[in-house]
């Protein structure tokens, strides 16, 4: 923020109304004594004057220092939230004090930082460790279903496969919100991306009787796979669970943009739910009537996507399903 000379001269006559109505006054005195006491009037007018321009020499000068120091602080609101060391030499002892004052604040949000910044660490490391462990009993689960093909054992199989997905949203969630997220950006096949994804939920398509409509994206991607992976798979997750019946179309809307389209023939997105359903934990009356929807997935997609340059726009109409576009082509990194 910067304010412009005029009004900072203002703010500086401010300031020092009270010298000024001072210096008044004596020039009043001057006058009343000079009147009382019959006095030459040259003489005392070229002290007077003389006295006028000592003082407007003094005041452009200290108007010079207080409009640098306002600039210097200017260009510190940026960095006092780092260090604190470049901070103006105090003129008064007020100023001083302010700048103690600063000085503790100061250790005070450092300290306060660095324990939320160990809390978070160790709990990215719990959860993690979790994640890992919770998949030993959930691989076994899995091969117990499988010794035993039947329709209790299919049934288990998906709220199994539902589980890993929730365990696995909790371990992005997690890493998301560190400061170490993982982004590696190289140039990847966009088919091969989208295969894993679709691969991942193959049975949820046969489960629930959804055809998938795949055409050949044949595109080049600057991103970070493992990431843009999970974006794809929750959108799928997405489609899926509010589409009954009917199909799931993944192709490329845009070559030249890189626009990667997966549209559904589901039950679509109420129009004023629409502008909120990337915000964290909005569920909307889709998320109402299905009690088992968190408001995360969506939430997560735009964090990652907006991390790794792209952009996600969702198109929807109650009843005729809803359309998820992800422009892959904002990242501008050469490679030789």
């Amino acid at each position: 923020m910067d304010v412009n000379t005029p009004t900072l001269f203002l703010t500086y006559i401010r300031q020092h109304i009270k010298t000024f109505i001072t210096f008044i006054l004596f020039g009043i005195i001057f006058i009343v004594v000079l009147f009382l006491y019959n006095l030459p009037v040259e003489p005392v007018l070229y002290a007077a004057f003389l006295c006028m321009i000592i003082s407007i020499i003094f005041f452009m000068a200290d108007f010079i220092h207080y409009y640098r120091k306002h600039k210097l602080l200017l260009q510190l609101q940026n960095q006092v939230t780092l260090n604190i060391d470049d901070l103006p030499r105090a003129k008064s002892l007020l100023e001083k004090d302010y700048q103690e004052l600063i000085k503790i604040l100061f250790i005070d949000k450092t300290s306060l930082v660095s324990e939320a910044d160990a809390a978070r660490n160790d709990l990215i490391d719990y959860y993690t460790l979790w994640v890992h462990q919770i998949k030993t009993p959930i691989s076994a689960m899995r091969l117990l279903l499988q010794s035993e093909e039947n329709t209790q054992n299919s049934e288990l199989s998906l709220e199994l496969f539902k589980i890993e997905q929730y365990v696995e949203m909790v371990l992005q969630y997690l890493r998301l919100n560190s400061y170490s997220s993982d982004f590696i950006f190289k140039k990847w096949d966009l088919d091969e991306i989208v295969r894993q994804a679709v691969r991942k939920y193959a049975k949820m398509f046969i489960g629930h009787k959804i055809s998938l409509n795949y055409t050949e994206l044949n595109c080049q991607v600057l991103t970070d796979e493992k990431w843009l992976v999970f974006v794809i798979e929750q959108l799928l997750s997405n489609a899926l669970k509010y589409t009954k019946e009917g199909s799931i179309s993944i192709y490329m809307e845009n070559t030249d943009s890189k626009t990667l389209v997966i549209e559904d023939t589901g039950i679509g997105i109420a129009p004023e739910d629409l502008p909120r359903v990337f915000e964290k934990g909005y569920t909307g009356y889709n998320g109402h009537a299905d009690k088992k929807s968190t408001g995360i997935g969506l939430y997560l997609c735009k964090r990652i996507v907006k991390n790794l340059s792209h952009t996600i726009e969702i198109q929807s109409q109650v009843g005729k399903g809803t359309k998820v576009k992800i422009c892959l082509d904002h990242v501008n990194i050469l490679f030789e």
